[in-house]
């Protein structure tokens, strides 16, 4: 797991949406941060829009239960080391 991938993660969900940092750790489940579905959602966006990446649904359902900050963090990692093509860049 890529500490700065995390730590920018942990931003996030810190300033635009309140969770008490000390509360985000690996380990941490989405559904525990208290965070209803839109917003989940709302934080899926805003994380995929710091790194610039778009994630399929596929990949990543925050409803999906047992979702794992660390998992997210090693989704966004593929998705940021994946190649992309010139109609993905547009």
């Amino acid at each position: 797991m890529n500490i700065e991938v995390f730590d920018d993660i942990a931003r996030v969900l810190h300033e635009k949406f309140n969770v008490d940092a000390a509360q985000l750790r690996p380990e941490t489940t989405l559904e525990s941060l208290g965070l209803d579905s839109l917003t989940l959602m709302e934080f899926v966006f805003a994380v995929e829009d710091r790194f610039s990446v778009r994630v399929p649904e596929e990949k990543l359902d925050p409803r999906q239960a047992g979702i794992t900050l660390e998992h997210l963090t090693e989704v966004l990692e593929a998705e940021i080391a994946a190649p992309r093509s010139v109609a993905q860049a547009a």
